[in-house]
């Protein structure tokens, strides 16, 4: 009797203890799928490396979650402990342990509620600009822009010592050299790690960069070469037939020639079909930024006219003296660059001059070209006259 007794008593524990644990998961479920404890909005960071212990436990400080055990079972329950990917992220109000789960495992680019993007400049120095994200709205607001030679204004050293900013990028604009583009990055008071070699000539692709505090400056550059690479070997594959260029290198030459010539979108493939019909005909390219690219070899700013005597200069860039294209890019150009250099407009054009609009005047013969001259020489003056 007493045996029955026991395994009575027992069994009815089993119930009991399997009644509480499915009352317990029934409670637990509808706290994961529940609406969550935040009032408003608010910005959340993973840090890089970060275990799902001390996000969860980060979560329920934030009070983003209401309890960090929950939501570290869920996400194990999940079987996506192994999913949090590093970054800031923009929680919105009430939302569950269930949308914060796939908020912090979905990746891709990084929230903020406040962001430094770093704009390097032809100068080889950099403007930064602050931002703030308001949480909810998604506003962007201005805050500061300055440059490190003006000095840095008191909110951002604010920020930067309280480690609010958790965005930052740097961006590149198209036709930089590769010294003024180290130059930049130099600058740049976030990043760290001393660049010992200029990278090759038009092998850095322009864009924007997202970056971390601390980031090695020559692992940015790197993702820059990586980015070109893929870049030139994609539009190399599109190229057209017929081409008077015969490899990617050359493509890249031509490109950051054209980069160079306009910053009217509209007129690369225009430029481009210019220069491929003098390469077709055996003209020289006669194009200015060589002959820049040939005085200052990249490092800086020319900041004056060219004289007779550097067009006349035999030096490998000096186009009005080489035939063909130079040994190298004479700038880092961009994908619309390269794409205009493999895939030209067919033209008859062979000269172009300013327009005085910021665009050019194109021409078949160099009697039609003289008289673009002409009229953009009368530009000059008027303007001479004007202060303008």
């Amino acid at each position: 009797m007493m045996w029955k007794h026991v395994a009575a008593n027992g069994l009815s524990l089993l119930i009991v203890l399997a009644i509480g644990l499915a009352v317990a998961v029934g409670w637990g479920q509808r706290q994961w799928t529940a609406e969550g404890p935040l009032d408003e909005a608010i910005f959340f960071e993973v840090p890089r490396g970060a275990s799902l212990r001390a996000v969860s436990e980060d979560l329920a400080e934030a009070g983003a979650v209401s309890s960090a055990m929950i939501f570290r079972l869920g996400t194990e329950y999940a079987d996506q402990a192994g999913d949090l990917r590093f970054g800031s992220y923009e929680i919105p109000a009430g939302a569950s342990m269930e949308t914060v789960l796939e908020i912090v495992t979905a990746g891709g680019p990084s929230s903020f509620r406040y962001a430094a993007t770093y704009v390097l400049r032809i100068e080889g120095t950099g403007e930064l600009r602050l931002r703030e994200r308001l949480p909810g709205t998604g506003e962007i607001v201005e805050l500061a822009t300055f440059s490190y030679e003006e000095g840095v204004p008191e909110l951002y050293s604010d920020l930067v010592a309280n480690e609010q900013i958790t965005v930052y990028r740097v961006a590149i604009p198209e036709g930089l050299t590769s010294w003024q583009i180290v130059q930049g990055l130099n600058e740049a008071d976030f990043l760290t790690g001393e660049v010992v070699d200029i990278p090759a000539e038009g092998s850095l692709a322009p864009d924007t960069y997202e970056v971390r505090r601390g980031d090695d400056r020559n692992e940015l550059l790197a993702r820059m070469r990586a980015s070109q690479e893929d870049i030139l070997a994609e539009v190399w594959e599109g190229r057209v037939e017929g081409l008077p260029i015969e490899t990617p290198e050359e493509a890249l030459i031509l490109a950051s020639i054209i980069e160079k010539e306009t910053s009217v979108p509209d007129e690369r493939r225009q430029v481009s079909s210019v220069f491929v019909n003098r390469l077709n005909r055996g003209m020289r390219l006669q194009t200015d930024p060589t002959v820049i690219y040939g005085v200052t070899n990249g490092r800086g700013v020319l900041g004056r006219g060219i004289r007779q005597s550097e067009l006349r200069d035999e030096n490998p860039w000096n186009t009005y003296v080489i035939d063909g294209l130079p040994p190298t890019p004479i700038a880092n150009p961009g994908r619309a660059a390269i794409e205009a250099a493999v895939n030209p407009d067919r033209t008859p054009y062979i000269f172009f001059v300013a327009d005085g609009t910021g665009g050019h005047a194109f021409a078949e013969t160099l009697e039609e070209h003289n008289e673009n001259v002409a009229r953009w020489r009368q530009i000059e003056a008027e303007r001479g006259a004007s202060g303008n």
